[in-house]
């Protein structure tokens, strides 16, 4: 099966340095996995394998630690789980037309999540007042549609403090991921 693994906070404002090179082969000896292939210097790994995430995420995330020494939060989604994201966007044109009218930069994010968030942390995050900016929650992703910019929303700021490990991606390196996963699907041994 082609999974996608997301690498939260690698190569990021001088932190977390890991050469995509050295990623590869450490997953493919150390952690075993197959046709090991990584998008961007941001963590985001393609590979197949025929365990279940919830294996492979302990074990991506040991074998950082041991080959690299830093703790990292990974998280694991299949490829269709990945296209699935995709196809569920809550925003609709007309929002990502104006969106990326007024925004700086890209516009439309998803916050994947190891787990869904308490109810306690949704009501937190519905208690606040995020301006232009508009999210949904569904499941155990968030999508964001930044009116202004990510990079100062009080939003972005919110989502670190939600106590679920999650990593952003904007759509376009979403939608990238998905399309070199389906052609790991079309090219399996």
């Amino acid at each position: 099966m082609v999974y996608i693994a997301l690498l939260r906070g690698i190569n990021v404002g001088g932190r977390n340095i890991l050469k995509m090179a050295e990623l590869r082969r450490v997953l493919k000896e150390d952690a075993g996995l197959a046709r090991v292939q990584t998008y961007i210097q941001s963590g985001n790994v393609l590979f197949e394998s025929s365990e279940e995430k919830s294996v492979l995420c302990i074990r991506i995330e040991q074998v950082i630690e041991s080959a690299f020494g830093m703790s990292v939060s990974v998280i694991v989604r299949t490829a269709s789980e990945l296209r699935s994201i995709a196809e569920r966007c809550p925003f609709t044109e007309e929002e990502l037309a104006k969106a990326a009218e007024s925004s700086v930069g890209e516009s439309l994010y998803v916050s994947i999540l190891q787990k869904e968030l308490p109810i306690e942390q949704v009501e937190k995050l519905h208690s606040a007042d995020f301006g232009e900016d508009k999210y949904v929650i569904l499941g155990k992703e968030i999508y964001l549609l930044y009116g202004n910019s990510s990079r100062n929303s009080k939003l972005s700021g919110r989502l670190d403090k939600l106590g679920v490990p999650a990593t952003v991606r904007n759509f376009k390196t979403l939608n990238k991921l998905i399309d070199l996963a389906a052609e790991m699907e079309q090219n399996i041994p």
